[in-house]
């Protein structure tokens, strides 16, 4: 169950590993994108950090959408509407249930209906989708679809352009939203 107190938790443990992680996952993006992951990232979430800072005792939609709204003004490229949009959907399905695997489908459906990437196509869905059709979250799951991201083909965004050189590289936004579904694990393991 998702509520404003882990969300918050959540997005504190998301911006220590985006922090931490950021140079890796700019790295990740110099051969198939424009090497500027990390960065884009890390303005995101010291704008999902200043934007929740100033928030009055929430309810967990406003929380979600000061997510995605912070995300999707502060993020460059593509990252920023779908990261957006993923907490957008969110948002919209929380006032039905606080199911975090209900949210996180409607945060996948989102993400595929804004970029128009599926499954295979080397992109963070290749991420969300594994993690939303588990029971259970867990690690392994999460670093399993990541890893199946270095020999795809990449059919969507900028590493498309490179065709057969894509294969062989992680996916920086499979990489990142790894790192949000890990930090998703442990703020549920500290409760």
């Amino acid at each position: 169950m998702l509520t404003t107190e882990i969300t918050q938790e959540w997005m504190d443990k998301f911006y220590h590993k985006i922090e931490e992680n950021k140079d890796y996952l700019s790295e990740l993006d110099t051969p198939i994108g424009d090497g500027d992951h990390g960065n884009n990232m890390m303005r995101g979430m010291e704008g999902v950090k200043q934007g929740l800072a100033k928030l009055q005792k929430p309810d967990l939609k406003t929380i979600l959408k000061n997510i995605a709204m912070s995300l999707i003004s502060k993020v460059g490229g593509a990252s920023g509407p779908l990261y957006g949009t993923a907490f957008l959907e969110m948002a919209k399905k929380c006032g039905e249930t606080q199911d975090i695997n209900v949210l996180i489908n409607a945060a996948l459906d989102g993400i595929k209906k804004r970029g128009g990437a599926t499954e295979g196509d080397k992109t963070m869905v290749d991420v969300w989708s594994p993690v939303a059709q588990t029971n259970e979250i867990t690690q392994k799951v999460i670093d399993d679809a990541i890893a199946s991201t270095k020999d795809m083909l990449a059919r969507k965004g900028r590493a498309s352009y490179l065709g057969e050189r894509s294969i062989g590289h992680l996916d920086p936004g499979a990489v990142s939203s790894g790192y949000l579904f890990t930090a998703l694990l442990e703020t549920e393991a500290s409760l």
